[in-house]
C-alpha cells in the first residue's frame, strides 16, 4: 500500500475514533443530566451539569461521571488519570459532590477545587470553599480551606494538609486554562 493510502487509512480511522469518543462522552453526559463541549482551540473539554455543577477536564483524563442516588443527575466522578477542576456552587448539588480515585475521595457542598491523579498519587487542591479528603478504605481524614492542598498516596498515611505555593498552584491552573 503506498503512502498516501495508508495516511488516507489512518485519518479514516481516526475520524471514526473520534466520531465514536464523542458520541460515547455526549451519551454518558446525557445520562448524568450533564453537557459536553470541547474548549476551542484545545484539547480540554467542559461539561456543564444540572444544578450548576462545572467540570473541566484537561486532555487525556480519564474519568466517568457517576449518578450515585439514580436521580438523572451526576453526584460523583471517577478519575483515574490526569486532572479535573470542579465548580460546585454551595447547595446546589444535593447531598453534595465527590470525586473517587485509586487513593482519595474529595468530597465537597459547594466549592471550586482540583483533583489531579499521576503516578500513584492523588493531589487535591482548594480555589474556593471547603473540601473534606481521605482515603477509600479510612473514615479518618482532611479538610482543606482555600489554597490548601494534599497529596494522598497509596498505604495508610496520615494525610497532611500544606499550603501549596503560588508556582505549584499556577501549573496546576494552567492545565485547565486558567
Amino acid at each position: 500500500m503506498s503512502a498516501s493510502g495508508r495516511y488516507l487509512r489512518s485519518l479514516m480511522a481516526c475520524m471514526l475514533a473520534c466520531v465514536f469518543w464523542v458520541a460515547t462522552a455526549s451519551a454518558q453526559s446525557n445520562n448524568s443530566g450533564c453537557t459536553f463541549r470541547l474548549v476551542a482551540g484545545t484539547s480540554r473539554q467542559i461539561l456543564r451539569c444540572q444544578g450548576g455543577l462545572t467540570i473541566i477536564a484537561e486532555d487525556g483524563a480519564r474519568f466517568a461521571l457517576v449518578d450515585r442516588d439514580r436521580n438523572g443527575s451526576a453526584d460523583a466522578v471517577r478519575l483515574r488519570r490526569k486532572a479535573l477542576l470542579l465548580d460546585a456552587p454551595a447547595g446546589r448539588v444535593r447531598g453534595g459532590f465527590a470525586v473517587v480515585t485509586p487513593q482519595a475521595i474529595a468530597a465537597v457542598r459547594g466549592t471550586k477545587w482540583a483533583v489531579d491523579v499521576a503516578r500513584g498519587k492523588t493531589s487535591v487542591f482548594v480555589v474556593k470553599g471547603r473540601v473534606a479528603v481521605q482515603r477509600p478504605a479510612s473514615n479518618a481524614g482532611v479538610v482543606l480551606g482555600p489554597g490548601e492542598g494534599v497529596d494522598v498516596e497509596t498505604g495508610t498515611g496520615t494525610l497532611t494538609v500544606k499550603r501549596w505555593p503560588a508556582a505549584r498552584v499556577s501549573a496546576l491552573m494552567a492545565r485547565f486554562g486558567q
